[in-house]
């Protein structure tokens, strides 16, 4: 144990040595805080169940509709928007200012983004046609590579956003905000269409990537905004789940008939607002925080394995109950119908097991994140330097003499 500390000292040392002076490590404390909110909620509030030699998936949340207050913790999603947009908008303009033409710098954005996920999809693409040639049932099969494709929707909705930074830097909040409710009327006021709730997915989410590069102006730096919005978010979102037939879980529950993630409604824009509101409140104390090398190492080293961790994390979740399936017996929290309050602490018990999981697959795949010294941000000797710590890129003129890469 005092060897493990002692190396884990070292570590901390050499990012610490190796981080800009004028890093704002606030932000990548955010990033890491949403990442870890979408891992674990996707852990807590996802099951995967055996019954009569196949596998399907459900949600406490289904049989215990109390649980809801948890998604309003785990469902993290508006402040990575938050962030992304931030984080998009300064490396916009410290291109421009560069010279770095628009196609190049998107370019380089979205290879960073995918390529990861090649390996995704290589070895699921394996493993559902061994499953299917060996004899597993087609629902089995499909239950569990939804379960892991489902989250790629986020990279694409990400894409998009990036894509359209140019706008998104010009555009008020307020305008994606206002689409969002004129098509939630026309869906459940006036019975539209149900496929034209999809119009909210790229609108819902610009609403924080829109003001993600806000703050990259400067228009949030005074604590009045951040009230407002979280005040403002808190109380929208009271008022539609209250008296506007909106469901108080923040993430979709199978079987419900409305869902406020798929696509997103007005209730969650309205969350996601607050919770926008409570990260830039939060900024400070995550500041201190981050100032003790040790807990900067950790997060740090988090947001280097940002993709990984997000597109391995329900890999990790259903080797272990792949390898849970060995037992004779249905190991409660793991394969057990989460239909009583007794499945929440054993679950909780098999969250450092996912952990072990997904560390392995870290291993094995964050070289694909990475990408070789292709990933590695540029020198400039006439501009300002960007050096990537987390996967986030800060500008900035100062850099600690002699410092390592993190």
């Amino acid at each position: 144990m005092r060897r493990l500390r002692a190396h884990w000292s070292a570590v901390a040392d050499r990012v610490e040595a190796g981080t800009p002076v004028d890093r704002d490590r606030s932000v990548d404390a955010l990033r890491a805080l949403a990442i870890l909110g979408v891992v674990l909620g996707h852990w807590l509030v996802t099951a995967v169940t055996s019954s009569e030699g196949s596998l399907a998936t459900t949600s406490p949340l289904t049989r215990m509709p109390w649980l809801a207050p948890v998604s309003w913790v785990f469902q993290t999603l508006a402040v990575f928007f938050f962030v992304g947009g931030l984080v998009a908008a300064r490396g916009h303009t410290s291109a421009r200012e560069r010279g770095v033409p628009y196609g190049a710098w998107v370019g380089q954005r979205l290879a960073r983004l995918f390529r990861p996920v090649a390996a995704v999809l290589a070895l699921w693409t394996v493993a559902a046609a061994g499953m299917l040639l060996g004899g597993a049932a087609w629902d089995t099969v499909h239950a569990l590579v939804r379960l892991v494709l489902s989250p790629l929707w986020f990279l694409l909705v990400f894409a998009v956003l990036t894509a359209a930074m140019p706008l998104a830097v010009r555009l008020h909040p307020v305008w994606p905000a206002a689409v969002v409710a004129a098509v939630d009327v026309w869906r459940f006021g006036l019975g539209g269409p149900e496929w034209v709730g999809w119009v909210n997915v790229a609108a819902g989410w610009l609403v924080p990537y829109a003001l993600g590069a806000a703050w990259a102006r400067g228009r949030l730096d005074r604590r009045g905004p951040a009230l407002a919005l979280l005040a403002g978010g808190a109380a929208g979102t009271a008022v539609l789940v209250l008296w506007g037939g909106y469901p108080a879980s923040m993430v979709g529950v199978p079987g419900a008939a409305v869902s406020n993630l798929n696509p997103p409604t007005s209730a969650a824009v309205a969350f996601g607002l607050a919770q926008c509101g409570l990260a830039l409140l939060l900024r400070q104390t995550l500041a201190r925080a981050m100032a003790r090398p040790r807990v900067w190492a950790a997060v740090a080293l988090l947001n280097l394995s940002a993709m990984t961790v997000f597109l391995w994390h329900q890999t990790a979740m259903m080797a272990v109950t792949a390898l849970g399936l060995t037992s004779p017996v249905d190991l409660p929290g793991l394969h057990t119908v989460p239909d009583s309050a007794l499945w929440i602490p054993a679950r909780v018990l098999w969250l450092p097991v996912f952990a072990a999981a997904l560390a392995v697959c870290l291993a094995a795949f964050h070289a694909y994140e990475r990408g070789g010294r292709g990933g590695r941000a540029r020198n400039d000797s006439t501009t300002a330097s960007a050096r990537p710590v987390g996967g986030i890129r800060t500008v900035g003129p100062a850099r600690r003499q002699g410092a390592s890469r993190v």
